[in-house]
């Protein structure tokens, strides 16, 4: 019986194109280890991403929203998995690998705290060294996962996880389309939620975003992923100019009128204060934190351990550590 690793590989030559990255041509992995019989590299890492405990607690971290009253607001997971599908779109139109887009995808935002972007500048306000979701997003599948010893990811998927917010010169193509597709996905599911939450209504959308992009979030993501499939060629992705400047226009508003919404974000100061009592509290008491952070705490310090575990948190549980140290039982509700 063949190697169906190896027959998948020798499919790549045809379906993925010269701009596209082939699973055999990968840089590796941190440490060296034989590859699986029946998956290429980038599938592991597919399914190393999808069965980490990073990813699971995605469904409880906040997307823009706090503690949203609702079943069909946006949470960290189902975010990612709108930028995964969309980028897997734009790699197979293009000829791209679709599962090192795939991994890219799934990958980029496990370092995400708790309550969203509040909670990132939080942390980056308190902890010494400062705090970024995608150096942390790196750092949990490098350092962090599987009790310390990391996902060992390739090297393809860990620079398009660490990039993904920035980009750099070296990109693949495929880190490219997972960092446009997040921005696409953001911008167009939170004006989703927006509107769900009574921010804004479907008039009070401006009238440009409406004629150029569509009236319904569908018809808005189908305008910008068709304009990007479309002119994109030879390796380089990018909108039309006309698309691009509709898209600055887009992001702009979400920032002046639901990002920085007092409605919005008028819980983030309890956020702040949330968070920085938990780290200066683990950081003082450093054997209150679990078992598989002694060696972070050994190798890193107090404060990095202190910092990796409140990020690692989820929303709820956050708060739940939060009651439990510093509210007095008798004031608890049971």
């Amino acid at each position: 019986m063949s190697c169906p690793r190896i027959e998948r590989e020798r499919l790549e030559h045809a379906i993925v194109g010269p701009y596209g990255m082939l699973a055999e041509n990968s840089r590796g992995r941190l440490f060296p280890e034989e590859p699986c019989e029946i998956r290429t590299c980038f599938q592991r890492d597919v399914d190393r991403i999808t069965h980490s405990k990073s990813f699971r607690r995605l469904k409880h971290k906040t997307q823009v929203f706090l503690q949203p009253e609702g079943d069909h607001y946006r949470t960290r997971l189902t975010h990612t998995l709108e930028v995964t599908r969309l980028a897997r779109t734009v790699a197979r139109a293009l000829c791209l690998n679709e599962d090192l887009a795939e991994a890219i995808g799934l990958g980029h935002d496990l370092g995400h705290t708790p309550f969203g972007h509040a909670g990132e500048r939080a942390l980056n306000a308190i902890h010494p060294d400062g705090f970024k979701h995608y150096e942390q997003s790196l750092r949990v599948v490098d350092v962090l996962e599987r009790d310390g010893r990391g996902l060992n990811l390739c090297y393809e998927t860990r620079m398009g996880i660490l990039h993904h917010t920035h980009g750099a010169p070296d990109d693949t193509p495929e880190a490219v389309a997972v960092r446009l597709c997040d921005r696409i996905a953001y911008i167009n599911h939170d004006l989703d939620d927006a509107i769900r939450a009574g921010l804004l209504t479907d008039e009070g959308v401006p009238e440009r975003i409406r004629r150029e992009c569509g009236e319904r979030n569908s018809e808005r993501i189908d305008s910008f992923i068709r304009d990007l499939i479309t002119n994109s060629r030879d390796g380089v992705l990018r909108m039309s100019p006309a698309m691009q400047e509709t898209f600055d226009y887009f992001h702009s508003f979400m920032f002046s009128d639901v990002y920085t919404n007092p409605l919005a974000k008028g819980e983030e100061s309890k956020v702040e204060g949330i968070l920085e009592k938990l780290y200066t509290y683990y950081t003082a008491h450093p054997e209150a934190l679990p078992e598989d952070y002694a060696g972070v705490i050994e190798r890193d310090g107090r404060e990095r351990a202190a910092c990796d575990y409140i990020s690692g948190m989820t929303d709820g549980y956050a708060m739940e550590k939060f009651g439990e140290l510093f509210i007095p039982f008798s004031w608890s509700v049971k």
